[in-house]
Order: structure tokens, then C-alpha cells, then sequence
């Protein structure tokens, strides 16, 4: 890493922290939790210089080639920047046309189109590829609530990805062979893991803390001339290869895939790959429906595809944990007090919340196939395979 990289990432990792637990302290004292207008404007222009004139020297410095690594982070750092300018409404998509960091804008966008990423900062470099100096990694605050949902995001992930990792070993030796039940039992671990990460959180995360302090530093923003939505905890390939594998979600239902294209350059460039191979692969459910006429009476049949339905409750059952707690707890209902003026302005994914409410609630029943006649879900087909179960 350059010098101006080295001393960008040190101001991400101090100064920029101060300048935000600062003007949050400032929010967090008003009777209207969500306004920043005409609240911290020194503050606020400090956060600006400074952080141009470190980009400023970036820019200038122009590309050093130090690898995807050095790349991904300085884009994280960039991308960290132009967040908190548009937490702190310095930036606003829906009045501008062209971010005025124009600076900030040129960096990430020559970055993310030279390594194949979104050009804004996104789940990973908050997660899996947030590198911890002395047992502390980058973070927007140093407030409790942002630790603590950073922390078990990180580690749901993490499971996801193992969960994930033990499923697509499976395709390598087919569902029938003897190891297949070990992978699955792995799988199952990793997805209980999940929702024991997950009930951790939910009792240790502060509603109003998490809404007012540490959701508004994931809306969109605009890189240049064009908006890009806000870094989601979904944007990593793991829990879209379980839902595919499981055969829970299609490649080929519309809603679904485009689920999938919208988040393609929002994860790491190896997680891309996976997810695109993945989308060919045949689902181990559609497999047993295919065996279940000839090989219904084996035994490798009947241990496997116990374990492969656990593993399919336990995914179903992390999802409408994820939905009627973390959804309904900490976005749902504290907006629904929140001062309308807000509203068009809740959403990191940029649609009105009751459209992506309704969004997220079909893609919980999906993963829980659960029983509907206005979306397609794998409820009769589980059912089916339950029913041959000796």
C-alpha cells in the first residue's frame, strides 16, 4: 500500500470515526432523531475537507496496480467516505443530478469498473474483508449498536458460507454417495449456527439505536451521475447457492433472478463466479423427486433426504426469523412512529418500504416454502417428498 493510501486508512479508522460519534451524539439529543438538516454544519464541513484532500492525493497519485486487495479496500475506503456524506445528507441523490464528490466519484468508479464491483462501499468491506488493526476494524462509529450488528452480520455470513461450502462439495460426489450425509449434517450445523448468531443480536441490538444511528449509513448514494442502493447483508453468493441447491428458489422465475442481477457487482468477484455456476446447477430437491419412483426404498435415500429436509427447515426457518425480527423489529415498526418527512428516505435498497417489505416477505415464504397461491413455492413438492419417508 502508497503512503496516501496508508494515511487514508488511518483517517477512515480515526479521525473519520470522531467526526461521525460527534454528529451523532448531536442527532441522537433532538426530538426528531431522524433530521440532520442545519445540525453539526462545522462538523460536517470538516468531514468534507479532509476527507477530499486524502482523495484528492489518491487521485493524483493515480493507479499503482497493488493487487485486487489493495484495490477492494481503498475502494471500501472511498466508498465509507461517500456513505457518511450521504448519512449526514451533505450528499442527497434526490437533489443532485452529479455528485458534488466529484473527486470521491472519479476514484471509485476508476476502481470498481478496474477490479469488477460496484464503484460504492458494499457488505464485504464491513464484513469478510474488513481487515481488524489491533483488535479493531473499520467501522462508521464506535457505537455499540454499529459493533454489535457489524459483529453477528459477520458471523451469519460466515456460517451462510459454510453452509453453502458443504452443499456444493455435495454436486462433486452426487446426493446418493455415503459422505453426502456428513456434508448435509454440516450444512444443517452452519444454518443453526445462523439462527443462534441471530437470536444473539436481535436481544442485544437496540432498536432505536440500530434505526437512527446505524441503518441511515447504509442508504443509496450517488457515484458520478448515477444512484447506487445501499450495501445489504444478503450480498454474498452463500445464501442465494443454498437457496438454489436446496431448490427453494429458481434460477429461472423472474422475480427471483432478478434478485440475483441486481446484486451481482455488490459481492467479491470469486462469490460472482459461484453464484453464476450455481444458477446451472440441478437442485438436490428436483434430484430426490427424480429418485423417488425407483429409489424411494434405498437407504442411502431415505437417510439423505431426512437430513436434506432438516437442512431445508432449518434454511426456512432463518429466514422468517430474519423477517418477523430483525424486519418487523428494527425497520417496520420504528418507522411507522417515525415523522413522514423521512419516509422516502428509509430504504437502503431504494424502494418504498411497503414495496420492499412485500419483496422481502415472498422471498421468506419461498425460502420456507410455505404455502401460497399468488407466488410459486416448493411446498407441495416438500410435502411429496415427505410423504415418501418410510
Amino acid at each position: 500500500m502508497t503512503d496516501n493510501t496508508l494515511a487514508f486508512d488511518a483517517w477512515i479508522r480515526n479521525e473519520f470515526v470522531e467526526h461521525n460519534n460527534a454528529l451523532e451524539a448531536l442527532y441522537w439529543k433532538q426530538s426528531d432523531r431522524a433530521n440532520v438538516v442545519d445540525v453539526g454544519g462545522d462538523i460536517k464541513a470538516s468531514l468534507v475537507e479532509q476527507g477530499n484532500q486524502f482523495i484528492s492525493q489518491l487521485l493524483q497519485e493515480g493507479n499503482t496496480d497493488e493487487g485486487f486487495d489493495a484495490a477492494f479496500d481503498l475502494l471500501g475506503n472511498v466508498g465509507l467516505f461517500m456513505a457518511a456524506c450521504r448519512r449526514h445528507e451533505i450528499t442527497e441523490p434526490s437533489r443532485e443530478s452529479f455528485s458534488p464528490l466529484r473527486e470521491a466519484s472519479a476514484l471509485s468508479m476508476q476502481i470498481g469498473a478496474s477490479i469488477g464491483v460496484t464503484p460504492r462501499f458494499a457488505t464485504a468491506h464491513l464484513t469478510t474483508h474488513n481487515q481488524s488493526i489491533n483488535g479493531t476494524y473499520k467501522r462508521f462509529t464506535d457505537l455499540d449498536a454499529e459493533k454489535i450488528f457489524v459483529d453477528y452480520n459477520t458471523r451469519g455470513i460466515f456460517a451462510y458460507k459454510r453452509a453453502a461450502d458443504a452443499l456444493l462439495k455435495i454436486k462433486s460426489i452426487g446426493i446418493s454417495h455415503p459422505i453426502a450425509a456428513d456434508l448435509l449434517l454440516v450444512a444443517h450445523q452452519a444454518l443453526k449456527d445462523v439462527y443462534e448468531s441471530n437470536e444473539v443480536l436481535f436481544s442485544a441490538l437496540d432498536t432505536d439505536a440500530f434505526f437512527y444511528q446505524v441503518r441511515p449509513y447504509y442508504k443509496p448514494y450517488r457515484v458520478g451521475q448515477h444512484v447506487y442502493r445501499g450495501a445489504n447483508a444478503g450480498d454474498f453468493a452463500g445464501i442465494n447457492v443454498i437457496d438454489l441447491l436446496l431448490g427453494l428458489c429458481l434460477a429461472n422465475e423472474s422475480s427471483y433472478s432478478q434478485l440475483l442481477v441486481d446484486k451481482f457487482l455488490y459481492m467479491m468477484p470469486e462469490d460472482q463466479q459461484i453464484l453464476r455456476d450455481c444458477m446451472r446447477m440441478t437442485s438436490f430437491m428436483d434430484e430426490f423427486l427424480s429418485a423417488t419412483e425407483q429409489q424411494s426404498n434405498a437407504s442411502w435415500y431415505q437417510q439423505h433426504l431426512a437430513l436434506f429436509l432438516d437442512v431445508c427447515d432449518m434454511h426456512g426457518r432463518t429466514a422468517v426469523q430474519h423477517h418477523n425480527q430483525l424486519v418487523e423489529k428494527y425497520i417496520a415498526k420504528p418507522a411507522a412512529t417515525m415523522e413522514e418527512t423521512h419516509l422516502d428516505k428509509l430504504t437502503a435498497s431504494g424502494p418504498p418500504l411497503h414495496v420492499l417489505l412485500g419483496a422481502l416477505e415472498k422471498l421468506r415464504d419461498r425460502r420456507n416454502a410455505a404455502e401460497r397461491s399468488d407466488i410459486f413455492t416448493r411446498f407441495n413438492d416438500i410435502q411429496s417428498l415427505r410423504n415418501s419417508l418410510v
